[in-house]
């Protein structure tokens, strides 16, 4: 049998049907198979599933990948078992015999890939049978999340150093759309990598043309746009009561939306995504709820009715259009009243943190949250190439828009 560095085309070709990986796939793949803790940078759409399937599937042994996502974690294991791959998830919508016979399919069958949200870690079902599991790698995604100066903070991705403890060896793989410096470092720190070991793939995304228009009239400027730019879309909105109006709003004047918001049942959210992924709505009016793990390459615009309060989401969820490569459009809708919304919001928010952080850190954090939004209206209100803002923004050297 081939080495698994050598089998790794084998197996893209395999279950892909691909004869090549795109940048810093390999190099990604590469540092997985030599055992390296890695943290991996790629924008939305860069295929960082692969870079965690292709080293699991060359080599004997299951990987463990750590997400907060049902969404995702059920479009993988669906996608994975289409190619015949043995897969499973791990998740509240299961009962407790069903993941029972999950667990024990990981530790004595033949399952490739384990998907579990980071609250399961800590449960004793778990814990018990993780240790028998010949598990190979440990993959984080949405890895930014385990740093409280990230922008998407959730204290049960801490649970993911306890599991390493369990699992002496065992190389992890992070996997995160965007993260600063600081957010960069946080994440190694937590994961107790024992040296800094980064790989990034651009963030340039040359198909999308990003924009912003500066409006009193909001829901004017966009029924002109929907009108007017061909395709399937998103319209991100902050509240979940926006949504259901400016999906009406769309409806009234002819164009088939529909609203998306935790405030939904699972049943319903789960029926209007599936809509919207097939064809039969055009538009998903959604709140920041919705996007991460919905693989639909053809979305031809994003557009944003409240500024968001920080760079890192704009970039993400703008970044869910295009992903097929065609040309597609960004567009901001911009005016101050988002700003003071957006600082209201953040000097109220984290105060139904745990009693863990103090007020000395809860102040800390909302200044953090001011800085990234005061960066967030810079972009909004700028007259430089909004291409050239992002990029600059992420540390990554802009070439001339």
């Amino acid at each position: 049998m081939k080495p698994a560095p050598d089998r790794i085309y084998d197996t893209l070709k395999r279950y892909w049907g691909f004869t090549e990986f795109r940048p810093v796939q390999l190099e990604i793949i590469r540092s997985v198979l030599e055992g390296r803790d890695t943290l991996a940078l790629m924008p939305t759409g860069g295929g960082k599933s692969l870079t965690y399937q292709v080293p699991t599937l060359a080599r004997e042994g299951l990987c463990i990948v750590v997400t907060p996502l049902i969404a995702l974690m059920k479009d993988q294991v669906d996608r994975l078992r289409a190619r015949a791959v043995p897969a499973v998830a791990i998740h509240s919508g299961l009962s407790p015999r069903q993941i029972d016979i999950a667990l024990d399919n990981c530790a004595y069958g033949d399952v490739k890939f384990l998907y579990v949200a980071p609250e399961r870690l800590a449960t004793e079902a778990f814990r018990l049978r993780v240790v028998r599991m010949n598990v190979q790698l440990i993959a984080v995604d949405e890895a930014h999340c385990i740093s409280q100066w990230g922008y998407d903070f959730r204290p049960s991705y801490l649970r993911i150093a306890e599991l390493r403890e369990k699992l002496p060896g065992v190389p992890v793989l992070a996997l995160t759309a965007s993260a600063t410096k600081t957010v960069a470092d946080d994440i190694m720190r937590h994961l107790k990598f024992p040296e800094p070991h980064i790989l990034r793939s651009s963030f340039a995304r040359p198909n999308l043309s990003y924009s912003v228009r500066r409006t009193d009239d909001k829901n004017g400027q966009l029924l002109r746009l929907v009108r007017n730019v061909p395709g399937t879309g998103i319209v991100y909105v902050r509240t979940r009561e926006g949504t259901e109006q400016i999906a009406d709003l769309l409806r009234q004047e002819g164009t088939t939306a529909a609203a998306y918001h935790g405030g939904l049942g699972h049943a319903e959210r789960s029926l209007r995504q599936e809509e919207w992924l097939s064809g039969k709505t055009r538009v998903m009016v959604a709140t920041n709820a919705f996007g991460m793990g919905i693989d639909k390459s053809n979305v031809s615009f994003v557009i944003h009715y409240n500024m968001p309060k920080n760079m890192e989401s704009y970039y993400q969820e703008a970044g869910r259009a295009g992903r097929d490569g065609e040309a597609a459009d960004c567009i901001l809708l911009y005016n101050g009243q988002d700003v003071r919304t957006a600082e209201f919001l953040i000097e109220h928010s984290h105060e139904n943190d745990d009693d863990s952080i103090d007020e000395k850190t809860r102040r800390a954090l909302i200044e953090r949250d001011m800085e990234r939004l005061r960066q967030m209206t810079s972009y909004a209100t700028t007259t430089d190439c909004l291409r050239r803002y992002i990029l600059n923004y992420f540390g990554e050297k802009a070439p001339v828009c």
